[in-house]
Parts: C-alpha cells; structure tokens; sequence
C-alpha cells in the first residue's frame, strides 16, 4: 500500500487534518464519474430508474474512509469499464490501458488487485459459449476478443508483480482468504447476515437487480448473469465487497431498464427525495467531515504513554494507528495482516481471556498495558496484584507491571 501512504502523506502535508476529506471526496467524485461517464447515453432514457439507483451510492458511504480501499473502488470502475467496451466492441483498444492500472491498483491496495487479471479471465471463460435458453442469452467472443482479453490478462498478472513486495502480492489474496482468524476477527471480513438490519441495503440492491432481470424485454446475457453472481457471492461472502456489486452492476443495469416518459415534477420530487436520503446519511457520520476526530486515542492518553516510554506493550487492535503514528512500539494494530501468523491469535486469547491466556503476560513479558474495559481482559487485570493502574481515561486503562 506505499502508493496510497506516499498520497495521504502528501495530502497531509498540504492540506492538514483535512486530507482525509479531499482523498474521499476525489476518489468518490472520481469513481461517480466514471459510472457517469459509462452510461451517459442511456441515464436519460428513465430517469426515475436513474434518480434510485444511483441513491444505491448511498452503500458506498459505510466505506467512506482515508484508507487504499478507496483508490480500489476508482480502479474496479475502470477496469470494468474497459473490459466491457471490448465486450461491446471488438476494435476497443482502451482495454490496453488495463496493465497501467494493474500496477496502480497492486501498489495502491495490493490485496483486490488481482481483480484486473481474474475479471479478464472470467470474461473469456464465459465468452466460449453461445447459445439461447429461456430469457438467457450467450454470445461467444470473436478471435480478436480473445486475443485482446487473453493478452490483457497476462500483461495484468505481470503488472500486479511490478511493486517492492514482487511475486508475494500476486500470491497475497488468495493466502488472506485462506486466513481463518483473520476472516473470523476482523469485522470488515465478515459475512453478510440477513440477521442485521445495517445489511438490509445490500440484500434490497440484490433484489432490485434480480428484479430488473426477470421483468426487462430483453434476453439477459450470459456474462451480465456470471458477473452478477460472482459479485453476489464476493458481498455474502464480506461485507467489504459490497460496494464491488454496486460498481460492476453499474455497467450492467442500464441496458435492461426501458424507456420511459416522466414529467419534471416526478423528476424533481425524486431528485430531492434522493439528496436527502445521502444527506441525512452524511449528517449521521460527521465524521466524515471533520477527520481529526477519529482519533481513538487524546493527546492527552498519548501524552501520558509516551512518558512512561513503555518497550513491550500491550495494547488494543484499535489504539495500534494511534500510537504508531506517535512513534510508540505496539503489540498489534488495525491492519492485521502483518501480525496474523505471528501474534494476532495470542492478541485474541489474551484481550478475551480464552485458553491459557495467564501465560501470555510471562510469555510476552509486557511492562505496560493498554486496555478496553469493554474487553474481558479488563476483568483479569483489574483484580491482578502483578500490575497496578496508573492512568484510566473514559473506558481506556492503562496498567504497569509491578517492578518495573
């Protein structure tokens, strides 16, 4: 991710505590353009269909965050773009710029950038067939659709080595997926649940989509159909997938939704309902808007920790950026990935008090810990005569080990 670090840093440095917002706000603007840009001759043959999906974008907002996942949505688009102007024509020759934004995407956000070959091979595979069947319709490649995809892909699987990690990002994704405790644990990784009523957006977009399907006068083509389901099956799969439904339906949608006459009034009433539904959803995070209250940590919390100079702490998953960006050594951080096989399960044990968590202090030997009380681990150490509590701030607690 040196690509995204090198641009935030850079924001950071003109902009200050406002980088955060000028990063999303340039990746969104970017990415709606795009779909714009895509579909602008047929966004205006219904514009009322137009006006509620494009209020969908509403699901993009529980991502809105100063992070590379941001840049991937931008380089999704693309890519899905120019793969479907080869499908539509076979001259195309933007699909020549895939490779550029495969080492763009593997530099930027290393872990979704294997998108940019696998979609080249999906659109090959399923382009082998034709045939009708019901309302589904398969139309076979020509040889120079082929040629164009097939060198795309390869040129694509070479461009996602070209970073200073190399091969290992090529290999990344698959061992992420494989990473049991990390699908497990972290909450971005988790599956989709009609149990919770925050996913409910998600399953209605499905069912929207499925909708337009079965009742549009045209014949679905095999391809839209395997997209659909290989985004269907990436969203149940993680809720971090969603907005990739979003953005490949994006390119599909339109083509199956008639024409159809409205008056301005109509026009106007939808309009309006949509910007408040975004708007209302804007006001719930302000923190959107003001970036250097996302901290999880006070200058004041940090202030005392740097003080005591700790060498081996233990801290939550969640104060890890914070004290990395002041400069303190930390046990694990939000990121996971670099700690899942070395320590991360300990993490877990210890902060949940599961298994032979009372050997971890020894095993580690930590001199100060900070700790959640919400987490069990609050409980063991609260009533633990081998560390004293030196320094509690709201729910933060920080402890020292005795003798130390």
């Amino acid at each position: 991710e040196w690509l995204f670090e090198v641009i935030i840093y850079g924001l950071k440095q003109i902009f200050g505590n406002w980088h955060v917002f000028l990063y999303c706000f340039v990746c969104l603007s970017s990415l709606m353009f795009t779909l714009y840009y895509a579909n602008k001759k047929m966004v205006y043959h219904n514009v009322l269909f137009t006006i509620l999906w494009f209020s969908f974008f509403i699901i993009m907002m529980f991502y809105v965050r100063g992070r590379p996942h941001m840049m991937s949505f931008v380089f999704l688009s693309l890519t899905t773009y120019f793969l479907y102007d080869l499908y539509k024509n076979e001259g195309s020759k933007k699909i020549y710029f895939l490779p550029l934004v495969a080492v763009l995407w593997s530099n930027a956000h290393g872990g979704s950038s294997n998108l940019s070959y696998l979609l080249c091979l999906l659109f090959m595979v399923v382009g082998s067939f034709q045939f009708k069947y019901s309302k589904i319709e398969a139309k076979r490649l020509t040889k120079k659709q082929y040629k164009k995809y097939a060198l795309a892909m390869i040129l694509c699987m070479v461009s996602v080595c070209i970073n200073f990690n190399g091969f290992k990002i090529f290999l990344y994704p698959y061992q992420s997926m494989m990473d049991t405790t990390m699908l497990q644990n972290v909450v971005e990784w988790r599956n989709t649940s009609v149990s919770e009523l925050s996913h409910y957006p998600y399953f209605i977009l499905l069912i929207l989509i499925v909708f337009i399907f079965l009742f549009s006068k045209k014949k679905v083509e095999l391809l839209d159909f395997v997209l659909f389901g290989f985004c269907t099956y990436l969203g149940l799969k993680s809720i971090r997938f969603w907005p990739y439904t979003y953005i490949m339906m994006s390119y599909i949608v339109f083509h199956y939704v008639g024409k159809r006459e409205t008056d301005k009034g109509t026009y106007l009433g939808m309009f309006i309902l949509s910007l408040i539904f975004i708007a209302s959803f804007f006001v719930k995070q302000q923190s959107i808007f003001h970036p250097s209250d996302q901290y999880a940590l006070s200058s004041k919390d940090i202030a005392i920790i740097q003080k005591t100079k700790p060498a081996r702490l233990f801290n939550m998953y969640d104060y890890g950026g914070d004290l990395i960006y002041h400069n303190i050594p930390v046990f694990v951080d939000s990121r996971v990935d670099p700690y899942s096989k070395i320590n991360y399960k300990d993490y877990l044990i210890f902060s949940n008090m599961q298994g032979n968590y009372e050997t971890l202090m020894e095993k580690y030997n930590f001199d100060y810990l900070l700790i959640d009380c919400k987490y069990p681990v609050y409980n063991y150490l609260k009533d633990n005569p081998d560390v004293e509590l030196i320094y509690q701030n709201g729910d933060i607690y920080y402890y020292k080990k005795k003798n130390y």
